[in-house]
């Protein structure tokens, strides 16, 4: 088995889950479009999650990573490439397209790390956001320091309340505005 890494590519039936790059997440905080995106791509999250990773970025030593590849194949968690901060961008495999985004807000505080995810217009009600979060969430508790991953929707949000539960989290709590949802590892056997 390979060690766990936030960089791993993920594959499911119809998409790919692969890290930004720099040059994807400089191009959308400066509104240059791609034609390897989705018409409505970057969405308004989309921009917000480039800004963070920007920041993330910035703040790594000087002269680490590598402007041109996503991050680091090998675990090893370079500051400076975006994928060593848990955000991938979803791609539909048909078509080659980047349709919309989604993170783990790493690093876990105490076992639990935070999803987020968003599917441009165009291609809501096809079950991506679902599959996707239920790979990144299968992902993410195989690494040794998660133990749950969770998400917090409002309850005016039926649409993403749904893609939650689809996607295998348990809603386990709400406050009347909120619903908590979270899956949890197995537990794993005692060490003889």
């Amino acid at each position: 088995m390979f060690p766990f890494s936030l960089a791993t590519e993920l594959t499911t039936e119809r998409l790919l889950l692969r890290p930004w790059t720099r040059g994807e997440v400089a191009d959308v905080l400066a509104d240059r479009r791609s034609p390897r995106w989705a018409r409505d791509f970057p969405a308004e999250g989309d921009r917000v999650i480039a800004g963070v990773i920007a920041e993330q970025i910035a703040g790594a030593p000087e002269g680490s990573g590598s402007p041109d590849r996503p991050g680091s194949p090998d675990g090893s968690g370079d500051p400076a490439d975006p994928g060593a901060h848990g955000h991938r961008l979803i791609v539909e495999r048909e078509s080659g397209l980047v349709v919309g985004s989604l993170s783990l807000l790493w690093p876990p505080s105490e076992g639990s790390v935070e999803i987020g995810y968003g599917v441009v217009a165009s291609r809501r009600g096809r079950g991506y956001a679902s599959e996707a979060a239920r790979a990144l969430v299968a992902h993410a508790l195989t690494s040794p320091d998660v133990t749950t991953v969770y998400a917090e929707v409002e309850l005016a949000n039926p649409a993403s309340l749904r893609v939650l539960e689809k996607a295998g989290l348990h809603r386990w709590s709400d406050d009347g505005a909120t619903a908590r949802f979270r899956a949890t590892a197995a537990p794993k056997p005692p060490r003889p």
